[in-house]
């Protein structure tokens, strides 16, 4: 059972600590009491006033609209990328999942595709040079047209939308065993398969984008489905199998 909202929470946190990308890291451990209504992230700045008060370095970690929408927040905790908690990004986390006297562990992504900064920091930049590659729409469409004027079946709408709820977190790539990106650049690659808009590049986005994950070194799909099951988002492995109809049809094209 979790703690009640009316007792505080006093926690052995042990955090991932790493001057810098080539150094080596290790877990330092601090004792923190919180709220059971402090959220993660609100954690770990009680924890880094403790350390700064103490004349320590405070640790740190990516955060940006700590509302769900940016991604940037992403911790693997107790071994979980975003934590115990389904469909909840790591911002929205809150203390109140956790019993007084646990020990958590936090640490920062690991994959080759995502080397680590500082501390829980990582560089996800792969991510924005695989949807740079061809996660976007740059053919001339003209002033934008009344919503209802380019008819869209109400299945492929709601499914790209779905596809676009994806906010490249990278929760996908930490939970498989392969460290694959695959349902990160499916989600991409989906929610412009399925509209009108993305028709006209449809053949070059899939190949493209795929070659672009290959040579940041993410790995391959090999159907475990941890990505879905960790997915704050809830982007399901359907996306995947798109994705791999859209790269086999492309790849059956002349380049141009």
């Amino acid at each position: 059972m979790s703690a009640s909202a009316s007792s505080e929470l006093t926690l052995t946190v042990h955090v991932w600590c790493q001057p810098g990308p080539d150094q080596v890291g290790d877990f330092v451990t601090t004792e923190v009491t919180v709220s059971p209504d402090t959220s993660f992230l609100e954690m770990l700045d009680c924890l880094n006033e403790q350390r700064m008060a103490g004349g320590l370095e405070p640790i740190a970690f990516d955060h940006d609209c700590r509302e769900g929408i940016c991604g940037m927040c992403s911790l693997v905790i107790n071994g979980k990328p975003h934590g115990p908690e389904q469909e909840t990004t790591t911002c929205q986390l809150h203390m109140r999942t956790f019993n007084d006297g646990d020990t958590i562990y936090v640490e920062p992504f690991r994959a080759k595709g995502f080397p680590v900064l500082r501390d829980l920091v990582i560089d996800r930049g792969a991510f924005d040079r695989i949807q740079q590659a061809g996660g976007y729409v740059s053919v001339n469409t003209g002033s934008a047209p009344d919503a209802h004027a380019v008819p869209v079946p109400k299945p492929a709408a709601e499914e790209a939308f779905d596809a676009a709820a994806c906010i490249g977190c990278g929760a996908c790539v930490a939970a498989c065993p392969n460290a694959s990106a695959m349902l990160f650049v499916a989600a991409k690659v989906s929610q412009l398969s399925l509209l009108p808009q993305g028709a006209p590049e449809r053949d070059a986005r899939a190949r493209s984008m795929v070659e672009a994950m290959d040579a940041e070194g993410f790995g391959n799909c090999t159907n475990h489905f941890e990505c879905a099951a960790a997915c704050p988002k809830a982007i399901q492995v359907t996306h995947i199998a798109r994705l791999n109809r859209e790269f086999l049809r492309s790849s059956l094209l002349p380049r141009g």
